[in-house]
């Protein structure tokens, strides 16, 4: 109950950008005519973007909640109508994140090396209102991060080497999963406070990491749902392979292309 209302709260990036009076023309503009480089900085924020968006640790996450919540095939309709759901949601934040940053931020030149610097960048761009309501969503995107990756981590460490994994699982039948599942936030922690550390450059690296090794994930699940010793009547239609080696073929172009570039000075 407590994360359905912190994901409400996300919403809170669409006001900060309304507030920062964007030009909606010019975005209109920007998202029919893109106006993207061939150089490796403009591929590198693209690869971080899909990272994050499709990451590799979610289509472990998925299947090991729909494990925890016990559901059941009656039950698929509606695990698809919630994955869907939350893809559009995070396609519209994110679109309203960068609409903030993006009529604020860039236009001033103003270059930020943590996420707090974003939110206290706006306040004397967009007002003080702007900034806060900025600041709470990265405080909500923050308590989402610091739970489910560490839980997504721990949940398919422990299925790889058959440990007892689960939430609802006392501290005696699931050991390794709880020690896990702390040592990573200790872990993370740690890393966050290191001095200086340059957690934007941390960031966006990890996320461009996840999107090269997203399609060796892809490519698994692929086979995997194709297997109808495993799946029975239940795998792919012609159209969502088509859709699934598309995706892959995208990405792995993307990779080659961003390790082709530097070589080329570009």
């Amino acid at each position: 109950r407590i994360f359905l209302i912190f994901s409400a709260s996300l919403l809170t990036y669409v006001i900060s950008a309304l507030m920062a009076k964007p030009d909606w023309g010019e975005i209109g503009t920007a998202i029919i005519r893109p106006g993207i480089e061939l150089n490796t900085k403009s591929l590198t924020v693209i690869i971080a973007l899909i990272g994050t968006t499709i990451a590799p640790w979610m289509q472990f996450y998925m299947q090991s909640s729909v494990i925890e919540k016990g559901l059941e095939m009656k039950n698929y309709k509606f695990t698809v109508i919630d994955i869907i759901i939350g893809c559009i949601v995070t396609v519209v934040v994110a679109f309203f994140i960068m609409v903030a940053c993006g009529s604020t931020l860039y236009p001033n030149g103003i270059e930020i090396s943590e996420a707090k610097d974003a939110a206290q960048s706006l306040e004397p761009l967009a007002g003080r209102l702007a900034s806060h309501v900025f600041a709470f969503g990265l405080f909500v995107a923050s308590v989402f991060s610091a739970t489910i990756l560490p839980l997504a981590t721990a949940f398919y460490v422990c299925e790889a080497f058959g440990f007892e994994a689960g939430i609802d699982k006392s501290w005696d039948e699931a050991r390794e999963f709880y020690v896990l599942y702390t040592g990573i936030v200790v872990l993370s922690a740690i890393i966050i406070l290191i001095p200086n550390a340059p957690l934007i450059d941390i960031s966006i690296w990890s996320q461009v990491l996840n999107g090269i090794l997203l399609p060796v994930v892809l490519v698994s699940m692929i086979f995997l749902i194709n297997d109808k010793k495993i799946m029975g009547n239940y795998t792919n239609k012609l159209y969502q392979n088509i859709i699934g080696w598309g995706a892959v073929g995208a990405l792995v172009i993307l990779s080659v292309v961003l390790l082709v570039l530097p070589l080329a000075g570009r």
